[in-house]
């Protein structure tokens, strides 16, 4: 970064004051974010409270928010940190870390101001998932996820909240919010927007993206979707995506019936460009009412089509968890001193089940597809500890033992949930499934109602039968791996090892390669056998991949990569450049077909007609 030159519009916010008399004890917190006096990629941000009764305060901003399952210490992109009087005056302020800061004599504070950089400009991005992080490009486009950008003080996160963001005009915002007012400046530059949130949390559970206009808007029965693109190149545009977000949509709704939780959702699609600083690592970060998607803009319309019916299927299904079934620790979220929740194998894996569930009830995907996309997680999940208890896992999953398991929660905690599922449909003669349960649990509970954690599984078994109880004792709350092979038996499914076309970096959902994220370098997985053309190329486990066809990768440009392989011959001239223990390595030869065994799940041929029902009433619901 640059040295910082502080801009007269900044002055001007450090020495302005506000009159003493015009506080009521009714006044929203206002938090204000100048996108119009940009400097070095930073931005200014002011929090302004009501008056204080007490004599000390901290001001916080999030270490931990809900969603990711991680510390990330958001605070660490924020400096120049200012607490003021009502005399514009400079406050004597204690840093306690990355994340807060003790302010005292606090009943003569008027407001803190502070500037934050964007994290997608940090070596790194600062270990932050780019889906999670910030952008600030000046006059162009603005991500704001605004955990990045606006604190909080001690205990006042269920007060109300004002946020006013001033933005050049030809800018607009995409978000789920309705925005309350929007104010011209005098030359009709810029604006500010205004929007009123009833607490914290409202205010980072609406991420909103800057960026001039390329948006579409989808109607689902009656639900708005708000499609929102940053695409750089411009090689991709909102109406360019919206007929597959359409079909997927539809297909969600129709697969969730008569549930409903919300009337407008929005989708940002922000699109890296792979050779520039930038976004680095792809998914998507679920909120209540909208999904923040990073994906890289070199992709092919047909990859990007896919990409994103899985991704923005799973976190559209987070309406129905934690949207509307979730514990205290969630609904009362401490953003610094988390608490986490048991059921990670609810928020994640049962909404992961269900992004590849709807897509074979809806006709989507065939039957075939389903089958291998649950192997794929059986075979990945395989990988971890298969003993840990996952309620376990989940309530400690920010601790150093635990939370290099958290990629298990979307294989084996969706797992959990297919076996559910197929375990409720045999009990019920196929009637119903955890579907259903969602349901329940969403009319029991709801999005202004939390369940004690510790009820959650009693719940559960009260609302369905009591052998469910057995279920969680062994699979979820225990340390017994689940028997896949028992329960696809019930379908009338076995699995079979075979022979099959992989892809070339990717083995369905598992890697070949893996990112070393200190070195940003691609490296050949060791703890996997190679497929039929990395082994025969001559790559070997450990292999530090520097160039292909003398272009060079690294895990900034890796999905640039997977996808040109896709457009690969056999019988093409292929090279590619290593490092293997330090030295440096040519390989050059032809393309050909790769080929890896897979354990293929199948529909056993005469299987009984009750095998076969209730397949069809697990998959067509």
């Amino acid at each position: 970064m640059k040295k910082l030159i502080i801009g007269i519009a900044a002055i001007s916010l450090l020495f302005s004051c506000k009159t003493q008399n015009v506080a009521t004890p009714k006044q929203p917190i206002v938090a204000s974010i100048n996108l119009v006096d940009v400097e070095d990629d930073k931005v200014w941000v002011t929090v302004d409270p009501d008056r204080f009764s007490s004599e000390i305060t901290t001001f916080y901003i999030p270490k931990t928010v809900p969603g990711t399952y991680s510390t990330d210490n958001y605070g660490k992109f924020s400096e120049n940190f200012k607490a003021l009087d009502y005399q514009g005056n400079e406050m004597p302020v204690t840093k306690i870390d990355d994340n807060s800061w003790d302010i005292a004599n606090a009943k003569n504070l008027d407001k803190v101001m502070y500037q934050v950089n964007d994290s997608f400009d940090w070596e790194n991005e600062g270990g932050v998932y780019s889906m999670a992080g910030t952008n600030i490009l000046k006059d162009k486009n603005f991500l704001l996820n605004l955990h990045g950008f606006v604190g909080y003080f001690k205990n006042m996160t269920e007060e109300k909240y004002r946020l006013e963001i001033q933005r050049p005009a030809k800018l607009i915002p995409g978000t789920s919010l309705t925005v309350s007012q929007s104010l011209d400046s005098n030359d009709k530059s810029s604006k500010t927007d205004i929007f009123n949130l009833n607490r914290y949390f409202e205010v980072i559970d609406h991420p909103i993206m800057y960026a001039t206009p390329d948006t579409a808007r989808i109607n689902i029965q009656g639900m708005e979707v708000l499609l929102d693109v940053y695409s750089p190149n411009k090689k991709f545009t909102a109406q360019s995506i919206k007929p597959s977000m359409q079909k997927m949509l539809s297909a969600q709704k129709s697969f969730l019936g008569d549930i409903d939780n919300t009337n407008k959702y929005a989708i940002l699609l922000y699109l890296a460009e792979d050779d520039k600083p930038d976004a680095g690592n792809f998914g998507a970060l679920e909120h209540h009412t909208s999904t923040v998607v990073v994906l890289s803009e070199s992709m092919s319309p047909a990859a990007l089509e896919k990409s994103m019916t899985d991704i923005v299927s799973h976190e559209f299904f987070h309406i129905l968890t934690p949207l509307n079934v979730h514990s205290k620790e969630i609904h009362y979220f401490d953003y610094n001193d988390p608490k986490m929740s048991q059921h990670l194998w609810m928020y994640e894996g049962v909404t992961e089940y269900f992004a590849n569930l709807f897509q074979i009830d809806q006709g989507l995907i065939t039957n075939q597809e389903f089958y291998d996309r649950m192997t794929d997680k059986i075979s990945i999940s395989r990988n971890f500890d298969d003993t840990i208890p996952f309620t376990i896992m989940s309530k400690n999953i920010l601790e150093d033992e635990y939370k290099d398991s958290y990629y298990n929660v979307y294989m084996k905690g969706a797992l959990i949930g297919m076996a559910l599922d197929i375990r409720l449909r045999e009990l019920s003669n196929g009637e119903s499934g955890i579907l259903d349960l969602m349901k329940k649990l969403g009319e029991k509970y709801g999005k202004d109602r939390p369940f004690e954690d510790a009820d959650l599984i009693s719940d559960i078994v009260s609302l369905t039968y009591p052998e469910i109880q057995q279920f969680f004792d062994s699979y979820v709350s225990g340390s017994t791996p689940i028997p896949y092979d028992e329960f696809f038996q019930k379908v009338g499914l076995e699995e079979r090892e075979v022979m099959t076309e992989v892809g070339f970096f990717l083995k369905g959902q598992t890697p070949y390669i893996r990112a070393n994220q200190q070195t940003m370098e691609i490296v050949f997985r060791e703890n996997v056998e190679l497929n039929s053309f990395l082994t025969e190329f001559g790559i070997e486990g450990g292999d530090v991949l520097k160039s292909v066809n003398g272009k060079e990768y690294n895990i900034q440009n890796v999905y640039g990569l997977i996808q040109i392989s896709e457009e690969w011959k056999e019988g093409d001239d292929i090279s590619m450049i290593v490092m293997r223990n330090g030295e440096k390595l040519e390989l050059n030869g032809k393309i050909t077909t790769p080929m890896d065994t897979n354990k293929k799940l199948v529909e056993i041929e005469d299987a009984p007609a009750a095998q076969v029902a209730l397949r069809n009433a697990w998959l067509k619901n």
